[in-house]
Order: structure tokens, then C-alpha cells, then sequence
């Protein structure tokens, strides 16, 4: 039999780790808690979690200083706290973070979150050249998109970011990242650009366009290729 998914709750709030206890044992997931700092890394040393849910203000140190060690560890790192500003959120991420949740948060909303960062922690289906996510197939090598295998033609900077939030599926990949990465140092401030290549993705790939439910965005952060987010 398979071993459970373990999941590190850390948060000083007693009622904030019940709750999230409450929601995530039913759905088969074994829980650890910790509320500070030291405990968090004593835990996931002697425990080793497969996903962790963070949150950043905690007692004896900032939470963003446990991302990195926390991914050392080989656990995949959710934030899930009160700090709603952008800059927060991109620093989490930039820190490593694979999703970020503010409070209030629905648990409904959280255990998806959990199910689509183990998707990514497990991989995306490895073709021969290439990456498939549901009916999206990318071949790398070839540089050929197809949906439900049907050939879809993106522009070269259309195919790179596709390429980029495949790689990091179901994570939120910040602006900063993509710019440096697709259009090269310089154009880290250039929003702009990844917008119109996303609209580009979208109005290709996205049933209703206007409502898009593969690439999403999270404003003033980045961009994040959604998979199976509700199952």
C-alpha cells in the first residue's frame, strides 16, 4: 500500500492548523504540525513532508526565511498567510515557493492547491521530445503545439512562455522570471509583453478567452499553467 502524503502545517494560530488538519485528514493526507520556526525544521528533518504549508509570521523568525530550507529538504512549499501585498507574494516565490494562499482562505480552495502542487512535485507526462498537460501536447524539440491533437500554431515567444509555465506547472512563475528568461536581461519591467504573448496563448488554447481557466494570472505577480486545478 502507499504510504500517505505527509503535510507540515506551520502557523503559531491553534485554530488556523485545526482547521487545515480538519480538511486535510479526511482527504487522506497525514499531518504534522509545527508553530515556530524551530520546530518547522526539526519537523521536516526527522519527518521529511512531501508539502508544506507556510505561514510567514511566526514567532521566533520570518517564514520567508524557511522556504529555502524547507526546499533543501525536498518538501514542496505552499504559503499560506495573511500578507496580502504583491511584493510579499513575489518574494515568497522568488524565495522558492511553490503557490501562495492568502487568508482568509476557503479549504476547499487549499486542498486543490495541495493536489496540483503534487502533481507538479510528481512531473508532467515526458513524451519523447516533449511535455503533455491533459489534451496539451508540446514538442520541444519540434516546436509544435497540439490540443486534444490537433496542431495549434503559437508565435516563438507565444511557444517559449507556454514552454516556460509548462516546466513549472501549476506554479505561479513571476514576471520578473519570465522576462528574464524569454526576453533576456534588460526586460524584466516589460509586463507588457507578456501580456500580449499570453492573450496570444490563451485566445489558441482557452476555450472562452475571456475567461481563461489554463493560463492564469495572478495580478501583479506572474502567470501560472493551470492543471486539472479542481480535481
Amino acid at each position: 500500500m502507499r504510504d500517505a502524503v505527509r503535510v507540515l502545517v506551520i502557523d503559531d494560530e491553534p485554530a488556523i492548523r485545526a482547521l487545515l488538519r480538519g480538511a486535510l485528514e479526511p482527504a487522506g493526507y497525514d499531518v504534522i504540525e509545527a508553530d515556530n520556526a524551530a520546530q518547522a525544521l526539526a519537523a521536516a528533518q526527522a519527518q521529511a513532508p512531501h508539502v508544506v504549508l507556510l505561514d510567514l509570521g511566526l514567532p521566533d523568525r520570518d517564514g520567508l526565511d524557511l522556504i529555502a530550507p524547507l526546499r533543501k529538504a525536498g518538501a514542496t512549499v505552499l504559503v499560506v498567510s495573511a500578507r496580502d501585498a504583491t511584493a510579499q507574494k513575489v518574494a515568497a516565490l522568488d524565495q522558492g515557493a511553490d503557490d501562495y494562499v492568502t487568508k482568509p482562505f476557503d479549504t476547499d480552495e487549499v486542498l486543490a492547491r495541495v493536489r496540483t502542487a503534487l502533481r507538479h512535485r510528481a512531473g508532467p507526462d515526458v513524451l519523447a521530445a516533449g511535455l503533455r498537460f491533459d489534451d496539451i501536447e508540446i514538442d520541444l524539440d519540434a516546436r509544435v503545439v497540439r490540443r486534444a491533437g490537433a496542431e495549434v500554431h503559437l508565435a516563438p515567444k507565444e511557444f517559449a512562455l507556454l514552454a516556460e509555465l509548462a516546466a513549472n506547472a501549476g506554479k505561479v512563475v513571476t514576471h520578473t522570471h519570465l522576462l528574464r528568461t524569454i526576453w533576456g536581461p534588460g526586460h524584466e519591467t516589460d509586463v507588457e509583453y507578456l501580456r500580449v504573448a499570453a492573450r496570444g496563448i490563451r485566445r489558441k488554447l482557452e476555450t472562452d478567452g475571456a475567461a481563461p481557466s489554463r493560463i492564469r494570472n495572478e495580478p501583479g505577480v506572474g502567470y501560472r499553467l493551470a492543471v486539472g486545478m479542481g480535481s
